[in-house]
């Protein structure tokens, strides 16, 4: 299967992008390649992206496809600038972009940043800076411009931020500059030939061409560097794990947060977790004994969750099996319902996030839940694996809106009951 992200560039409606095998996305955001429908051996070809109006894809993202077994080929807008990026790590670059990147000709984003339509089409509403660079070449290759003179327009254009850089605003830039014998000609081209100077189009064509004539070897493992999965990679794809499971979508991350948070039993949970990683080390050293491994690294002092605190891999199926363990049908039921309330409020609270929400609420909801004293939250915290008291009470505060709407309901229960 080849996948395809693309939007301002090339169109859905790209007769090319209708070609057999060919599952054609929206442009790619931070999280996209962790999709469950792309697997290895399949093609992902990277042309367009987001960046301004949600979080971009990262590097790491695309490393943790190639490093399954997924081909990634990248062209034209933020695919061409990841591919010169990535190419030491096994990443393919297609096009006159790619290669403008690589060799230093280009380096700002700004090169192939367009405004897009908020219409779900994706369409560019506005010119990127690349493909008036190769159409102020043309010029001078005709006699229409000379090099001071395209060079003098180039830096002018430039300075049009690029959500502004429609071609009203091109063509305003030309007359202020008395170039309209060029904005004229441009113009003329256009009406011949409505894709005249779309270099990044014609680099996307090429590289679906590419992925359809198979011709790119799958990524080799050791192409990928080790030791980039970073704790930061590890939050990324922890947070894209979904699961369909007593009919209900369901985040993983979610479910054991509810654990953590709600299981009067998770300290359990969260030790047998420490003792599996103990004797089944991922980096493949020896195994041991947990308390056997403490005695020796810690003199003596056999409190594991005191001493290390890992961010379990809700991509292994046994780590989640050992951490929900004592999951019922209806935390799974309560899980949901917490997560249609922190989506309500997102929608109805203008400029709402779960930042947003006090830290003493969160904290409220802690001490109320697992009785303790305060003084003692810290240690409550690390035993179900929460680190400490601040990263437990961030933690809880996605579950905040939920347990309010379910407190309130039990107290209008409760007086009504009366």
């Amino acid at each position: 299967m080849i996948h395809v992200y693309v939007g301002p560039t090339l169109p859905a409606s790209e007769p090319l992008l209708a070609s057999p095998g060919l599952r054609v996305l929206p442009p790619a955001r931070h999280g996209d390649l962790f999709d469950t429908a792309i697997g290895g051996g399949d093609t992902v070809v990277l042309v367009d992206g987001v960046y301004h109006q949600a979080p971009a894809l990262r590097h790491k993202e695309i490393l943790a496809a190639m490093g399954r077994g997924v081909r990634v080929i990248g062209a034209a807008s933020i695919g061409a600038l990841r591919a010169a990026e990535l190419a030491p790590y096994g990443m393919l670059g297609v096009g006159s972009v790619y290669s403008a990147y690589v060799s230093g000709e280009i380096d700002g984003d700004d090169e192939v940043a367009v405004g897009q339509a908020p219409d779900g089409e994706f369409g560019a509403l506005t010119w990127p800076l690349v493909n008036l660079r190769y159409v102020l070449g043309l010029a001078v290759s005709t006699g229409v411009l000379n090099d001071d003179r395209a060079a003098g327009l180039l830096e002018s254009l430039r300075a049009v931020y690029y959500p502004q850089r429609t071609w009203a605003a091109v063509r305003a830039v030309c007359r202020r500059q008395g170039e309209t014998e060029f904005a004229d000609w441009l113009a003329g081209q256009r009406e011949q030939d409505r894709h005249f100077g779309d270099l990044k189009r014609t680099d996307a064509l090429d590289a679906v061409q590419t992925a359809l004539a198979g011709t790119t070897a799958a990524t080799d493992e050791a192409a990928v560097v080790p030791g980039w999965e970073t704790a930061y990679f590890r939050r990324w794809s922890n947070a894209a794990v979904r699961e369909r499971v007593d009919g209900l979508e369901l985040s993983t991350e979610d479910r054991v947060i509810y654990q953590q948070v709600f299981d009067p039993g998770f300290r359990e949970r969260w030790a047998a977790y420490l003792e599996h990683l103990s004797r089944l080390p991922a980096d493949g050293g020896p195994g041991l004994p947990l308390a056997e491994r403490l005695a020796r690294a810690c003199g003596g002092d056999l409190t594991a969750d005191r001493v290390f605190h890992p961010r379990p891999d809700l991509r292994d199926e046994q780590t989640v099996a050992l951490l929900l363990a004592g999951e019922t049908a209806d935390d799974r039921c309560a899980v949901a319902r917490y997560a249609d309330a922190l989506a309500w409020a997102r929608r109805s609270r203008p400029g709402f996030s779960t930042a947003a929400v006090r830290d003493e609420v969160a904290r409220d909801l802690l001490l109320r839940v697992w009785r303790c004293p305060e003084e003692e939250v810290d240690a409550e915290a690390s035993a179900r694996g929460l680190v400490r008291a601040a990263s437990a009470v961030d933690a809880a505060k996605r579950l905040v809106p939920g347990f309010l709407e379910e407190t309130e309901k039990r107290t209008e229960a409760a007086h009504g009951g009366r």
